[in-house]
């Protein structure tokens, strides 16, 4: 889904996140050869915005705009839910926070094991979707959605990676997605998915 006019590509575009692990992958996926990408947790003054949408598009939207009104840059900021078809869709928009307002990675895959105790293997459908929104300090905006279908394992595998990584395994696969290169996660995600849409447009 894209939505808004783009603009012609500025020299400078502001990663609109404090996660630096998600920061470190958008800024793989998002590098363009006329572009410079700042990290928005190294400028001065910079805070997180509360996170009060009910869609990961409210979310995505509310981190970007507040990134382009600080910096008076453009912004790119994602957010990223995990959908779990036996929790009826849950965690959803509050993946990060599953376990509490400031659990750790561990803290969220422990409670999302625990929530899946004793559901059979072909029940643990799951996908990851990603919305990422480019807002500009003139209003102008893109949207596009990314998403990736998989299975929820019994117990975490594999150390490369974030969040639920070690307890997703994609589609098709049989290794979770922790335990792929980031060569292999960047060509399959769903957030790249998502940005490639936008790396089009910025082009």
């Amino acid at each position: 889904m894209t939505s808004g006019t783009p603009k012609a590509s500025p020299s400078k575009f502001v990663v609109a996140t404090f996660n630096r692990d998600k920061a470190a992958e958008l800024h793989a996926l998002l590098a363009l050869p006329d572009v410079e990408l700042v990290a928005l947790a190294d400028w001065p003054g910079a805070v997180a915005p509360e996170e009060t949408g009910d869609t990961l598009l409210a979310n995505a939207r509310i981190k970007a705009r507040a990134a382009a009104a600080l910096t008076r840059l453009p912004a790119i900021a994602d957010d990223t839910g995990l959908e779990v078809d036996a929790l009826d869709g849950a965690p959803g928009v509050n993946a990060a926070h599953h376990a509490g307002p400031h659990a750790s990675y561990a803290d969220n895959v422990a409670k999302l094991l625990r929530e899946l105790a004793g559901v059979p293997p072909e029940r643990r459908t799951a996908r990851f979707r990603t919305v990422c929104v480019a807002s500009w300090p003139d209003g102008t905006e893109m949207s596009a959605d990314g998403v990736l279908a998989g299975t929820i394992t019994d117990a975490p595998r594999g150390t490369n990676g974030f969040g639920y990584d070690p307890v997703f395994v994609p589609k098709g696969e049989t290794r979770t997605y922790a335990e792929l290169s980031d060569e292999e996660k960047n060509a399959i995600s769903h957030r790249a998915r998502a940005v490639r849409v936008l790396r089009a447009f910025l082009r």
